[in-house]
């Protein structure tokens, strides 16, 4: 049950609060200058994305590419290799010289003059009321309220009971990238896109890689990228599929952990990857008379407003059930619009949301794999087209990318898209306007040019091979 702010002791009140700073943080535009605004990060300024996520994660992948890419030179007649990784040179480079410095100036430009209306609270909130929360400890405690609140409080590492109680020294996302040395050996438990990432940082970088995985790696692709994704990633590192971790130990060795085979592996260090957990059930929710879903998330309807607390909003992981960065920012965008324009508000965009998983080769998807589309009704038509039989795909001397296009054979309306190989997530765009603004794909591959010899004939060529009755 909600408490009334007016049984609350409030410190100071605010037209806008927003918990977390990663997409909420774009809310304040021109637009809300005239409004009192709260702005709660108890992290770091920027959100996980700018910090730990998204972005240092490619600039490593990046890196990761070119020393791979430089190993593996020889089959295009240039033998070159990789002589010395300099990771205390990287770390300072990602870290010291670029996101450390965008977060410090993010969090001084909304202390700062330029954004008068806007205070910064650095302290853990929690609802203490309706719209009421109390943020920091002791004696820097305050409680505020606002007329609106948006909870964009994102969502941390979920670490398994085994490993969080055995007292081992583990990773998350939050920290490896900042290691003061890069490790000889890693064991990464987890088979998602952050344990795939990671794994082909580390293996092209120099680190002996195994992961440990419950199912095989990335098990949610389409059934074709992921077989052939597995079998790629079995032959650069030690992948042990259908295993759990049971427990771990530590020793001058490193870090051992052990599995439910009765077998175990041990590494100079262990990273944890195997999901990741929305950080609304930290808040104390219930005193604002705020719901969650029974999968963890914030209860919103389809403009992002709360669907039991008036005057609360939420976005981003807290809330969407798609924890990706450009959603994130798409919700956004619908929210601050409805902030502003209650008479006239935007549902947040859930249509033809695409992802993309940076490991080796690349991998991006959009709608449906072949079994949902079956399983939907359709009658469809499937192709899969290689890199390696396009020109570009012969100039890369390439031997593993794949595009597999699915459409409705009545249609011929794109149902899905799955590539996997070199610049994957920059492929499918095309692809994502096709369903966006629903192209019949009987004409997108004639009704247009297409750059010879650019690898995006690869596309050109899959979708000709699309059969239609």
């Amino acid at each position: 049950m909600a408490t009334s702010a007016d049984a609350v002791a409030v410190d100071k009140h605010y037209d806008l609060i927003i918990i977390g700073t990663g997409s909420g943080n774009s809310i304040p535009g021109p637009e809300f200058e005239d409004k009192s605004i709260a702005i709660i990060e108890k992290g770091t300024f920027g959100g996980t994305c700018l910090n730990v996520g998204c972005i240092p994660t490619k600039m490593y992948v990046y890196a990761a590419d070119v020393a791979l890419e430089t190993a593996e030179s020889k089959r295009l007649g240039v033998d070159a290799q990789v002589t010395d990784v300099d990771w205390r040179s990287m770390v300072s480079r990602i870290f010291n010289q670029r996101i450390d410095l965008i977060a410090a100036g993010g969090e001084e430009y909304r202390r700062g003059p330029e954004t008068p209306n806007i205070d910064v609270y650095d302290q853990h909130a929690v609802f203490v009321g309706e719209r009421t929360l109390r943020t920091g400890q002791g004696l820097e405690t305050r409680t505020i309220s606002g007329d609106q609140v948006v909870i964009a409080s994102g969502s941390r590492p979920f670490v398994p009971a085994a490993i969080a109680s055995s007292g081992v020294r583990y990773h998350t996302n939050e920290d490896i990238m900042r290691l003061p040395e890069q490790p000889k050996s890693i064991v990464i438990v987890g088979g998602g896109f952050i344990a795939a990432e990671f794994a082909h940082v580390f293996d092209a970088l120099g680190t002996e890689v195994t992961v440990v995985t419950r199912s095989p790696m990335l098990r949610n692709l389409e059934a074709d990228l992921r077989d052939r994704f597995n079998q790629l990633a079995a032959q650069r590192y030690t992948v042990l599929a259908g295993r759990n971790a049971i427990g771990a130990s530590e020793s001058d060795d490193g870090v051992t952990v052990q599995l439910d085979d009765g077998s175990s592996v041990t590494a100079e260090v262990l990273l944890v990857a195997t999901g990741r957990t929305r950080n609304g059930d930290q808040m104390e929710l219930a005193a604002g008379g705020v719901e969650m879903t029974g999968d963890g998330r914030i209860s919103v309807d389809e403009y992002g407003r709360s669907t039991s607390a008036e005057g609360v909003w939420a976005l981003g992981d807290v809330s969407s059930p798609y924890m990706l960065k450009h959603v994130a920012n798409a919700e956004m965008r619908a929210v601050r619009h409805n902030l502003l324009h209650p008479e006239d508000m935007r549902k947040l965009p859930h249509e033809h949301i695409p992802a993309a998983t940076f490991t080796h080769p690349q991998i991006a998807t959009v709608g449906l794999t072949e079994e949902q589309a079956r399983r939907a009704g359709h009658s469809i038509t499937t192709k899969i087209q290689k890199y390696g039989d396009v020109a570009y795909g012969w100039a890369m001397e390439d031997s593993t990318g794949i595009v597999k296009l699915i459409a409705d054979r009545d249609t011929g309306r794109l149902l899905g898209a799955h590539y996997m190989g070199p610049q994957a997530a920059t492929l499918i765009q095309q692809m994502i306007t096709v369903m966006a603004f629903d192209l019949d794909v009987r004409e997108v591959a004639t009704k247009q040019y297409w750059i010879h010899p650019a690898l995006p004939e690869v596309t050109e060529n899959a979708l000709l091979g699309l059969e239609f009755d």
